[in-house]
């Protein structure tokens, strides 16, 4: 099993994202995600890897990877299609710089998921992202 990382352009939370792949979801299902760059290790992401969001420069959430099929972006060049379960599961939050595109992410170096014996941190959407950073740095969240 791999994983990968991406970033999510755009949304500044959770909440956001949600909302997007929602709409989504209901006017071009399924839910997909694209990418111009094709993995090459897809038998390992398939077999039970996730797709974690960076959002506001934390990971925060993360989709298992259901399928990547080759499809064709409006002005007709290829790309990649993750196909993604609809389902957010809220992750540890932990900051992660910018990066293009989107990387391997091995299952041990994946944050681990928010569990009912350790449950998310409320509230912590509302506070600015770099004020996040910042907690998140001094190991506070």
């Amino acid at each position: 099993m791999l994983h990968l990382i991406k970033l999510s352009v755009g949304p500044k939370d959770v909440a956001a994202l949600a909302a997007i792949q929602k709409e989504r979801l209901r006017t071009d299902p399924p839910l997909r995600a694209w990418t111009r760059m094709f993995p090459k290790r897809i038998g390992e992401i398939t077999d039970g890897g996730s797709i974690y969001w960076v959002v506001a420069g934390f990971v925060r959430v993360r989709q298992r990877i259901l399928e990547i099929r080759e499809e064709d972006w409006d002005d007709g060049t290829r790309c990649a299609a993750l196909v993604l379960d609809p389902t957010l599961v809220l992750v540890e939050a932990r900051p992660t710089k910018p990066f293009q595109g989107w990387r391997y992410l091995k299952p041990e170096e994946a944050p681990p998921d928010v569990s009912q014996e350790r449950p998310a941190a409320r509230g912590l959407d509302l506070l600015p992202p770099k004020l996040r950073r910042d907690l998140a740095e001094l190991c506070l969240i």
